[in-house]
């Protein structure tokens, strides 16, 4: 199984894999052809009140880990679906926050790699 997550403003090279967006908001800057997406799953990102409490503060991560992993239940087939595009090959869970060790990618890869 292979799950990367990368931030949809890097660069795209060596990009081989499904490219998922996990954001409810398209990335400003980024034009539809240049994301170079295989889907947007605007279902499985954080509710919008999720997203606006956390507001990207470190200091609230965890608690934000935990009450987005109680959402992600709700879309238990989105989540099948992850698991099987990474099984037949690579993942890799874009997302546009600047912080790349504290958003809904982290937590979305490792609910993927925990489920297989």
């Amino acid at each position: 199984m292979s799950v990367l997550i990368k931030r949809i403003y890097d660069l795209k090279e060596n990009d081989k894999g499904y490219r998922v967006l996990v954001d409810r908001i398209w990335p400003r800057g980024v034009s539809k052809e240049d994301a170079n997406l295989d889907e947007w799953l605007k279902d499985i990102a954080p509710s919008t009140e999720l997203r606006k409490w956390f507001d990207h503060r470190k200091e609230r991560f965890e608690e934000f880990s935990i009450k987005y992993q109680k959402e992600i239940q709700k879309h238990p087939e989105i989540i099948r679906n992850l698991i099987e595009k990474a099984k037949s090959g690579k993942l890799i869970l874009l997302y546009g926050a600047k912080d790349e060790k504290h958003n809904q990618a982290v937590v979305l890869k490792n609910i993927i790699e925990e489920e297989q």
